[in-house]
C-alpha cells in the first residue's frame, strides 16, 4: 500500500513518533511533506515522549494526533498510556502506528525476537486495539478498519496499525546528510586503537556492528565488547554499573546522539555518581541512522554543557581526528569521568555486516573477560 494512500485514509494532521526502518516509507514521507513542523511532525526523544506530545495537541485542538514507532518503543508507552491517555483517566484518542519488527515466522535480529512475540498482546493488554497491515490488505479494508476506529477514538479510545514488513511504501527517495566529516566506523577504530583491552559497552545499532566488524579486521576477539543490540538509551546506564564494580578497570561507554536523548536522565546519575574509571562517548551525527536517517535534535543541542550541567567532572566536543585521538589518549589515563562528544557524518557501508556471535555469547564472553579485570 502507498503511505500516501495510509496518511490519507488515517485523516490527521499531527504526527509525532520515534523513526523505525520497518516504517521508512511513512517517515520519509512524513519528512518529505512536512519535515520538523510543530504544527503536523515532530520526532521525538522517545516514545512516551511522543504520546505526552499527542495528549497535549489533542487538548489543545480537539483533535486526534497519530504516534509512530517500532514496536520496541512498547515498553515506553505504557506509562503515559495507562495513566494518561486511557479512557478511565483523560480518555485522550490516539492512533499508534507501530513497526512490527521480529514478527513470528519472520526472521529479525535478537532483540526483536521476543518483542515480536508480545506486539499485539502488549497493544491489546493496554486496551489499545491493533488491526495488522499487510502487503494484501486492501484500502476498502483499511477505510472499513478506519470507520470502526472514529468510533473507539470518539469515547476517549486508543487504536494502532500494526505495519508488516513491506507492507507500506513510499516512491521518492528522501536523503539525510550533515556537514560533519568524520565517518563513524572510522571514529570507532581510532577508540579502539586507544582502549587497548578496555571493556567498552556500544549502544544498539550500527555502531555495534561497526565495533564487531573492526574487532574481526583485527582479530582481537570480542571478549572485551558488550554489544547493546537492544534497550537504547541504556547503555551508559550499562557501563556505569560495571564500572562502578570494577573500579580499577577503565570502562568505555561508545553512545550515539538519539540513545542518549531516548534516556537523558541517565547522564544525571552518571555524573552524580562520577565513576573515575570511565569514558563517555557520543558519537554525535544528530540522526537516527540506523532506522534511516531521520534527523534528532542532538545537531542543535550542547552535550558538553550538559554533561558539565550533571556533574560530569570533564567534558569536550571533537571535529577531527587529530583533536579526537588527543582527547582519547587523554581519556586513557585521567582518573575521573570524561565526555567525549565525536561529531559525525551520516551513512555506513552498503555491506555492513551483523555480530555473528548470538547475544548470549557476547553476554558470557563479556562477564568472562571482567573475572580477570579488577
Amino acid at each position: 500500500m502507498k503511505v500516501e494512500k495510509l496518511v490519507e485514509i488515517i485523516g490527521s494532521d499531527f504526527y509525532t513518533g520515534v523513526p523505525d526502518s520497518q516504517l521508512r516509507a511513512l517517515c520519509d514521507y512524513l519528512m518529505d511533506t512536512y519535515g520538523i513542523d510543530k504544527k503536523h511532525h515532530m520526532i521525538a526523544a522517545n516514545e512516551g515522549n511522543c504520546a505526552a506530545l499527542a495528549a497535549g495537541y489533542h487538548l489543545a485542538t480537539g483533535k486526534v494526533p497519530v504516534v509512530y514507532m517500532q514496536n520496541s518503543g512498547e515498553g515506553n508507552i505504557i506509562n503515559p498510556v495507562a495513566s494518561l491517555l486511557n479512557d478511565k483517566v483523560y480518555a485522550i484518542p490516539v492512533i499508534f502506528i507501530v513497526g512490527w519488527r521480529g514478527e513470528p515466522g519472520v526472521h529479525d535480529e535478537p532483540q526483536h525476537i521476543y518483542q515480536g512475540e508480545v506486539t499485539v498482546k502488549l497493544l491489546e493488554d493496554m486496551d489499545i486495539k491493533p488491526f495488522v497491515i499487510g502487503k494484501e490488505t486492501t484500502e476498502e479494508e483499511l477505510l472499513q478498519v478506519m470507520e470502526d476506529y472514529k468510533k473507539i477514538l470518539a469515547v476517549g479510545k486508543n487504536v494502532a496499525f500494526v505495519i508488516r514488513k513491506g507492507a507500506i511504501s513510499y516512491d521518492k527517495k528522501v536523503a539525510y546528510k550533515n556537514d560533519n566529516s568524520m565517518v563513524r566506523e572510522d571514529i570507532i577504530k581510532h577508540i579502539i586503537a586507544v582502549t587497548g583491552e578496555d571493556p567498552i559497552v556500544s549502544t544498539t545499532g550500527k555502531a555495534s556492528r561497526e565495533l564487531f566488524e573492526a574487532r574481526e579486521a583485527l582479530a582481537q576477539g570480542h571478549k572485551y565488547d558488550f554489544l547493546t543490540v537492544g534497550s537504547m538509551g541504556h547503555s551508559s546506564s550499562i557501563a556505569l554499573g560495571v564500572a562502578i564494580n570494577k573500579p580499577e578497570t577503565k570502562v568505555w561507554c561508545v553512545d550515539g546522539d538519539g540513545a542518549v536523548l531516548m534516556h537523558m536522565g541517565s547522564m544525571a546519575v552518571l555524573g552524580a555518581n562520577a565513576p573515575a574509571n570511565m569514558v563517555h562517548v557520543i558519537i554525535n551525527n544528530g540522526a537516527h541512522e540506523t532506522v534511516g536517517g531521520m534527523p534528532t535534535v542532538a545537531a542543535n543541542i550542547d552535550f558538553v554543557a550538559i554533561a558539565k550541567a550533571c556533574g560530569y567532572p570533564y567534558a569536550v566536543s571533537v571535529d577531527n581526528f587529530e583533536e579526537l585521538d588527543s582527547e582519547l589518549k587523554d581519556a586513557k589515563t585521567r582518573n575521573t569521568l570524561s565526555m567525549i562528544e565525536v561529531k559525525c557524518s551520516i551513512g555506513a557501508r552498503e555491506d555492513l555486516g551483523r555480530p555473528t556471535t548470538t547475544a548470549l555469547e557476547n553476554k558470557q564472553n563479556f562477564m568472562d573477560y571482567l573475572k580477570v579485570c579488577k
